[in-house]
């Protein structure tokens, strides 16, 4: 079992950066693929980035490709997400999420899953 708490998002203006950190705990956290998705209202809840649980390998959505970074530390239980360069379209609510094996780009195959937090960017 594993819970997955986000924090660190807020209300920024365009071109700022936000930094979000999710903690888990449960012993399956270190050999867990973690994920970050984000919602916007009206939208198809979408992934913007995972990593794998040795953080050897990563993907980025192209939306994202150079603005964001993953990173986790198996030591803290915890997985990050830097977000610079921000655009009125990365408003969402994101969403921290794991699962055993491969990352996936789908959000079905994720068992766990937090609760959320608000990133607004102003224009």
């Amino acid at each position: 079992q594993v819970q997955l708490v986000e924090s660190g998002g807020g209300l920024v203006q365009a071109g700022g950066s936000l930094s979000l950190s999710c903690a888990a705990s449960g012993r399956t956290f270190s050999s867990a693929t973690m994920a970050w998705f984000r919602q916007a209202p009206g939208k198809e809840r979408e992934i913007v980035t995972a990593i794998s649980w040795s953080g050897g390998t990563t993907y980025y959505a192209d939306s994202v490709k150079g603005r964001f970074t993953i990173s986790r530390d198996n030591a803290k239980n915890t997985v990050y997400l830097q977000m610079i360069s921000l655009k009125p379209d990365d408003t969402a609510v994101y969403f921290c999420a794991a699962k055993g094996g491969y990352y996936s780009v789908s959000a079905s195959p994720y068992t766990y899953w937090g609760q959320g937090t608000q990133v607004t960017v102003s224009s």
